[in-house]
This record gives C-alpha cells, structure tokens and sequence, in this order.
C-alpha cells in the first residue's frame, strides 16, 4: 500500500504587522512623498542655472567660506557634543544623587525650546556684556559674534542628541562583566577601552551623525549668536535665506543641493565606519 505524500509545511514567522508586500509598498510611499520628492525638486529646481552655474555657485568665495564654517563647525561641535554627551549618559545611568531626574529631564530641553529662543538666550549669556561672556572678555576671548558663539549653539543643540543615543546601551551593560575583568586582573583603563567602549562605539556615532546633521542645517539658534559677518562667521543656510529674499531660487537651491551632498557623503562614512565597528567587536 502506498502512503499518500504528506502536504509540504510552510513555517513562517508570526507576525503582527501585515505581510512585507503591503509593509514595503507602505513604507517607500512614505519615504517617497516626505523624502524623495522634495529632494528631487531640490536637485531639479538647482539645475535651472546648470552644471557650470553649480559649480559657480559653489566656487564662489563667500559660499565657499560659509560651507567651510557650517560644516567644519558642526563636525567639531558634534565630536565635542559626543565626548561630553557620553559622559553626562554615564553619568545619568551609573550614578544615583539628589536632583537626577531634574538633570535628566534639562537634557531634553534643547529639544523643546524653540531654536529663536534658544539663540537670543545664548546670545544674551556670550555677548560682551553678558553674563558669561563679561568673564570670557576678561581673558581676552569673545564668543558671541564668532565662530566659537557658532560653536556653542551647535553643541547646545547636538548634547541631546549624543545623550539619548548612548544612554539605553549604557544602562544595559552588564556589570557583572566589568565584575569579572576586574576579577582576572584588569584595570579599570582596560575594562572601560576593552569591555565596556566597544558595545557603545556604534551609538556614539549615531549620535554624533545626528548631532553632526543637526548642526548643518541649524539656522534659528545660530544667527543671533554668529554676528553672520560674511567670511567669518556667515553659515551656509543664512545664504540661502538671502538668496531665496532676493527671489534667486535656483541659487539657493544650488547651496542646498551643495550641502545636501556633502552633507550626504559625510554621513555615509559615518556609517561606513559604524558598520565597520559592528564588524569589528562583533556586535552586529
């Protein structure tokens, strides 16, 4: 007697949310409508005034300097914002003290404070006559009107971002590990280079391409504080203001199609280099 074939069993994985079809097609129509489209008529609009009008735009010397300024700045505005990010989260997660949840909750306040508020607070605080910026002047160091007032609103509104990314990862390393390093001999310098850095290296850079992104494109909490002196402390988006004030559309978006792509290159290395950490101390 021969046995029937026995019907072929498909496993697939429960899942809660519709199937990949409906779920992809959902989500490029999303990224397209909020993404794609305005970048593309970004580019589109840019190219009105052709490739040699871009790269006119581009080698003119005052838009040179203020791409120089936005993103030099904002690359060292977001390293210092990580360092001292990284530290504030450690802090935040390892320690208990009276006032943590306050110091906690100020964290977030640069996402919640309007960005024109922000600036005219940090402006009134650097400024010669300011608090802060009457002890700077003492010796011999200005801030607001600057680079460095550029320097400080960027990593003002780049620290939330360095924290929030570290702080979960942090809190779920397992101290029983640092325990057990400790236990065959390891210093402190070892157990923090060799086992607690290495599971947190791929959310520094997260954090520091988020705040990095952030700086970029920041414009409100700048321009009160910068003194916008053209090759000093003139940013990228403030041409784009002028430009777009002087009805120069396709100008303005040259600039931006500019700092789009380099905005863009800069942060896939970023996440180049993010991958290749995840590789590198196997956390993938």
């Amino acid at each position: 007697m021969v046995d029937a074939p026995r019907p072929k069993r498909h496993f697939r994985r429960p899942s809660v949310i519709p199937g990949f079809g409906l779920t992809f097609g959902y989500t490029l129509t999303c990224l397209s409508l909020i993404v794609l489209l305005p970048l593309a008529a970004l580019v589109v609009k840019s190219s009105e005034i052709g490739l040699s009008g871009i790269v006119a735009v581009a080698t003119d010397p005052r838009v040179a300097s203020a791409l120089r300024v936005s993103f030099g700045v904002s690359l060292l505005a977001a390293l210092t914002a990580s360092v001292f990010g990284f530290i504030v989260a450690w802090v935040l997660s390892r320690y208990r003290f009276p006032g943590r949840k306050i110091v906690d909750a100020v964290v977030d306040l640069p996402f919640a404070l309007p960005t024109a508020v922000a600036g005219i607070a940090l402006a009134s605080l650097y400024a010669p006559t300011g608090l802060v910026g009457a002890q700077l002047a003492k010796l011999g160091i200005q801030a607001a009107y600057t680079p460095l007032g550029i320097f400080i609103a960027m990593v003002f509104i780049g620290l939330p971002f360095a924290v929030r990314t570290v702080q979960p990862l942090i809190t779920e390393i397992d101290k029983e590990v640092e325990e057990a390093s400790a236990t065959l001999g390891a210093t402190r310098r070892m157990t923090l280079v060799r086992v607690v850095l290495p599971p947190l290296i791929p959310a520094v850079l997260t954090g520091f391409a988020l705040a990095f992104a952030r700086g970029v494109g920041e414009y409100g909490s700048i321009i009160f504080i910068a003194g916008n002196l053209p090759y000093v402390s003139e940013i990228a988006p403030l041409l784009i203001v002028i430009k777009l004030s002087e009805f120069d559309y396709a100008g303005a978006a040259a600039i931006a199609t500019i700092m789009l792509a380099i905005s863009f290159l800069t942060l896939l290395a970023i996440n180049l280099i993010q991958a290749w950490s995840r590789r590198r101390f196997g956390y993938v």
